[in-house]
């Protein structure tokens, strides 16, 4: 006899919320790394790390990267070193500490997070953003918010 899915009113709302949050992240991520992999040889976790120095004006310690990412630092250091062989970021001794390097996207860096950007927000529109106003966004941003803010505790 097959088994039937439990619905949304079968769960409690807690699981079905917490389910909801692991089903998008996979699903999204997963579409993500699929269109910047074919369109940029790029993949999902190497964006990550160029989004996050294409936020910053200054070059960025390594183990910010490592503490501000999904990422574990030894994936860091290993995906630094996949964009550095690729000319994409420069390390730099930290001039505050001797003992540790700083990584900044190269002008070809700039250019990849550009386009691979573009990609990215053109792949996630027909499932996210163009699903979504303003205030669904802003809740989201706001459940973000709280769940990091508990983790950062």
């Amino acid at each position: 006899m097959p088994k039937k899915k439990l619905t949304q009113a079968e769960m409690p709302v807690a699981d079905y919320a917490f389910y909801g949050l692991v089903w998008a992240g996979t699903v999204l991520t997963d579409r993500v790394d699929r269109a910047l992999s074919k369109a940029h040889d790029l993949p999902v976790s190497w964006f990550e790390v160029l989004l996050w120095l294409a936020s910053s004006p200054d070059p960025v310690p390594a183990s910010v990267l490592g503490n501000s990412t999904m990422l574990s630092r030894s994936q860091v250091s290993r995906v630094v070193d996949a964009l550095q062989s690729r000319g994409l970021v420069t390390r730099t001794p930290s001039p505050r500490d001797a003992r540790s390097v700083e990584v900044s996207l190269t002008p070809e860096g700039h250019r990849l997070f550009e386009a691979a950007d573009a990609t990215r927000r053109e792949c996630l529109a027909p499932v996210f953003t163009d699903l979504l106003d303003q205030d669904d966004l802003q809740a989201l941003g706001t459940v973000w918010q709280k769940l990091k803010a508990d983790k950062d505790a």
